[in-house]
């Protein structure tokens, strides 16, 4: 059976990894002032069209996911032909409607994908499942992964659905933010009241900077740390402890940054970790932050994300 994976371009993963494992993006479209670009995961397209816009206009920025038509078009002009069967795993659906949007699809999909499939001479059935990743930015990454290790290993559509599952339910998604008056003026925007007004001046005073949670598309809260810097590295710290412990579900721990990695790979505790996980047989995954990601959440964010049950933090 041959297998197609499908995730949206919130999923923090380089653009390699998805070349090299033909997964399939939906690419999200951002609209800033009168610019317009598709975010396809391509880091110096991502910088330089934020590069040239102002933090106001960035702030007001429209996106706008794969529409049901968008995705019923791709799957009949190509996935129903080029697969058997396609897990689509998306953000959470409760930040973005492209969940619902490709479960929309799905009907109209499975209903037509005779046509497209016996014009190529294909006579199988074909089925297709829309999983929520439960998951934003690097969380959707563990999910990603893990499909793409079963797949190579021969599993069966029955046991990727499952594991995938346990795993959204197991991915704990971490963001430090950057700027929390960026990020005041941009859930504002969105109609989002998860940042108040008064957090984001006392942050912004302080230099407090909340420790962000996501798990099973919940986001909150777990800690604040006076510093960017600071709150990197207990981040790093936490997730290395995790490692050091045996804690993860899966081999996998992902990190994005909203701007050059480079800038990433400074943060005190980075090595650390890096050393970590190596040590561990963990594969640590790091990409640019996507493009969608860094107008929701700011430039120079970080997210770090891996699956355990064990507690959200220590």
């Amino acid at each position: 059976m041959r297998i197609g994976l499908v995730v949206d371009s919130a999923c923090d993963l380089p653009l390699e990894y998805f070349s090299q494992h033909d997964i399939t993006l939906l690419p999200i479209t951002v609209k800033i002032g009168n610019a317009v670009l598709a975010d396809q995961r391509n880091e110096q397209a991502t910088l330089e069209f934020l590069d040239a816009q102002s933090a106001e206009l960035i702030a007001k920025a429209e996106t706008q996911p794969f529409s049901v038509q968008q995705v019923q078009d791709l799957f009949l002009r190509k996935l129903v032909i080029d697969y058997d069967y396609v897990f689509c795993m998306t953000i959470t659906k409760t930040r973005s409607p492209i969940h619902d949007n490709a479960q929309q699809a799905s009907f109209a999909i499975l209903n037509d994908y005779k046509g497209p499939r016996t014009a190529a001479g294909i006579t199988t059935p074909f089925s297709l499942r829309v999983l929520d990743t439960q998951s934003v930015f690097s969380g959707q990454a563990i999910a990603a992964v893990e499909a793409v290790r079963l797949r190579d290993a021969g599993e069966g559509a029955p046991k990727m659905r499952a594991r995938i599952e346990q795993v959204a339910l197991a991915t704990q998604a971490y963001m430090v933010p950057r700027d929390l008056n960026y990020l005041r003026a941009r859930t504002r925007h969105r109609g989002d009241r998860s940042v108040s007004f008064l957090s984001a001046t006392l942050g912004s005073a302080l230099d407090i900077k909340p420790v962000l949670h996501c798990n099973r598309g919940e986001t909150g809260p777990v800690a604040k740390v006076k510093g960017f810097d600071t709150a990197a590295e207990k981040l790093f710290s936490f997730a290395g402890r995790r490692v050091r412990e045996g804690k993860l579900m899966t081999p996998t721990l992902a990190l994005s940054y909203g701007g050059p990695l480079d800038e990433m790979r400074r943060l005190r505790g980075y090595a650390d970790l890096v050393e970590t996980c190596r040590a561990h047989n963990v594969e640590m995954f790091e990409s640019l932050m996507s493009l969608t990601g860094m107008v929701n959440v700011g430039r120079g964010s970080l997210t770090l994300a891996f699956a355990a049950d064990a507690p959200a933090w220590e």
